[in-house]
């Protein structure tokens, strides 16, 4: 454009029309990904947000130096397209955003795997959606022109924008946790859905979780091996399953006594099963709680974890090849804990790689690793599943096909209109999970097995059922009964209740506390050793009954609960007994 013509330009004004094309241009690498997970529900809108803001931080350089704005546009928008290729083709196979979890299960694929995920997930018609993208870019991209501003404000406009995306809510995070560590580390969530700060951050955090995780795997090394392990089931064939829940109340379900028919299929093998109705869980946090569930840690000795073998270790020395089947998510600061513990397995299967928990994540997916476990050669095996189960959000815990209570029969008088839908929700989600798990114990029992499958949930959640109907979630600085009380239920084979005391009917009031599970697998898996203490075995005749411990036992006094049981309608008390 000559000088006289854009002075013509400045005197018409500004040129919106332009300055639209250009945003639009930016937004487009990453709008197209989250206008699809819009469209299919898979996630909820703060994604789609963040990515329109963070792309208007393009628009700087073009203000600046409008002359290279095609040239700059196409530098940037390759890289852009790049980003999004893949971004966009990782959700057309798994329908999840690109995240730190995926590098994460890249690095722990081999080339051959990767090929298998290839052949099995290429379709014909990606190829088409690819083109298609690429050629609206280029489309977008011709319609580019420079948008001209005196340079003054140019500058004033350029700052204005920076100051806007990064400037201002870096300082306010850093301000708001009080280290600039920690509000960079809330920046990077705010920026992450869009390209290409979606592969940097998650690149970012890959490597920064990986070196704590290494940390722990190698202080877990030098766990020494428990002393005087026997195994009463030693050179006979024998599969163990554990499956671990998510933010299931037991008060929710109708084979603890919950109205609603939420567990049918579960109902149906109530004969089958041993139903344990006074477990409670000491935290109602998974990464808390699951570090005392799968180790010797406790409420009065939380550190154990870090000096004790795991349930997971423990079943490698007596000579069982192990699996980890998870469908929570893998790689994040917050889980690595979880990845620890899944990488102590001998085979892992990762499932859910979304950047965000709030996505719709279904716990059917470990159906078909759990399968493939059960058809390993190996003659002693344990398979621990890890299910997502009724996380919030709950309604992207299930199917539409599981949508199923949606009015008010059988809700609580208390609930208001406006909390029914989460109500409702929640019912849904231990509706999906009740297939899910008795689909588990089905295909298990389906290969005549020698062994147990032990279900539990890692902690509870209260969804209105509390006095008042008020509390949805968890607090363990309010604590109330339906965030610890946990399904915990077992099923054993013919041949193993053949060879082994099955009859726990006395056994299933007892009040007991899910941080000492590992001594209760022991018992049941014929395990003993000199850590190994049978008064914590809920299926022990030496069991003794103790007070139930909840609380951050770092912070402050445990609470002892006295009679934890909610399913007895009329003896529920109606605040939590300290």
């Amino acid at each position: 454009m000559s000088l006289s013509n854009r002075s013509n330009t400045s005197a018409k004004g500004f040129d919106w029309a332009g300055f639209i094309w250009l945003f639009l241009f930016f937004w487009y690498f990453s709008g197209i990904t989250q206008l699809l997970i819009q469209l299919t529900g898979t996630s909820g809108f703060t994604g789609f947000r963040q990515a329109f803001v963070m792309s208007a931080i393009w628009l700087a350089p073009m203000l600046l130096f409008p002359k290279q704005t095609r040239v700059m546009a196409a530098l940037i928008g390759v890289v852009l397209w790049a980003c999004s290729m893949a971004s966009l083709g990782y959700f057309f196979i798994y329908q999840q955003e690109f995240s730190q979890s995926v590098i994460f299960i890249m690095f722990e694929s081999n080339v051959s795997e990767a090929g298998e995920y290839m052949t099995q997930y290429f379709a014909w018609w990606m190829v088409a959606a690819f083109l298609a993208h690429t050629l609206v870019a280029y489309f977008l991209w011709t319609r580019l022109r420079p948008v001209y501003m005196p340079r003054g404000r140019a500058l004033v406009a350029a700052a204005a924008i920076l100051l806007a995306v990064v400037g201002y809510p870096l300082i306010k995070q850093t301000v708001h946790t009080g280290s600039l560590a920690s509000g960079f580390d809330k920046f990077e969530t705010r920026i992450e859905p869009a390209v290409p700060w979606q592969m940097a951050v998650a690149y970012h955090r890959y490597l920064d979780t990986l070196a704590g995780m290494q940390d722990m795997l190698h202080s877990a090394s030098k766990i020494p091996p428990l002393h005087n392990l026997k195994d009463a089931m030693a050179n006979q064939p024998a599969t163990l399953v554990l499956v671990i829940g998510e933010s299931t109340n037991r008060q929710r379900m109708s084979l603890y006594g919950y109205p609603r028919e939420t567990t049918p299929e579960l109902d149906k093998l109530k004969d089958q099963l041993a139903v344990f109705n006074n477990v409670i869980t000491p935290r109602p946090y998974t990464i808390e709680a699951l570090q005392q569930v799968l180790t010797f840690a406790d409420e009065e000795s939380p550190d154990l974890y870090l000096s004790t073998p795991s349930l997971v270790s423990m079943m490698k020395q007596a000579g069982y090849k192990t699996f980890w089947i998870t469908n929570q998510q893998t790689m994040t600061k917050r889980n690595t804990m979880l990845t620890t513990f899944s990488e102590q397995a001998d085979e892992q299967v990762y499932l859910n790689n979304n950047r965000n928990q709030n996505a719709a994540q279904y716990d059917g997916d470990v159906i078909e690793p759990f399968n493939k476990a059960l058809a390993d050669a190996a003659p002693r095996k344990l398979i621990v599943v890890h299910l997502l189960g009724t996380h919030m959000s709950y309604q992207y815990r299930y199917p539409s096909s599981f949508d199923k209570f949606q009015d008010r029969n059988g809700v609580p008088a208390g609930v208001r209109d406006d909390q029914l839908p989460t109500y409702n929700s929640y019912d849904n989600a231990v509706l999906y999970n009740d297939f899910v798990v008795s689909s588990l114990i089905k295909d298990y029992a389906k290969t005549d097995p020698n062994g147990f499958l032990l279900y539990l949930s890692d902690h509870g959640e209260d969804v209105f059922d509390s006095a008042g109907h008020d509390t949805l979630g968890r607090n363990e600085n309010k604590p109330t009964a339906p965030m610890y009380t946990i399904p915990f239920m077992a099923w054993a084979s013919p041949k193993w209740r053949a060879s082994h005391d099955w009859n726990f009917a006395q056994d299933l009031g007892r009040p007991y506390s899910s941080s000492h599970l590992i001594h209760t697998w022991a018992d049941l898996a014929g395990l003993s050793f000199d850590e190994l203490d049978r008064s914590k075995s809920l299926v022990s005749d030496s069991f003794k009954p103790v007070p139930l411990m909840i609380g951050n036992p770092y912070e402050r006094e445990q609470k002892a609960l006295i009679d934890f049981s909610l399913m007895k309608p009329k003896a529920v008390p109606d605040i939590v007994k300290q």
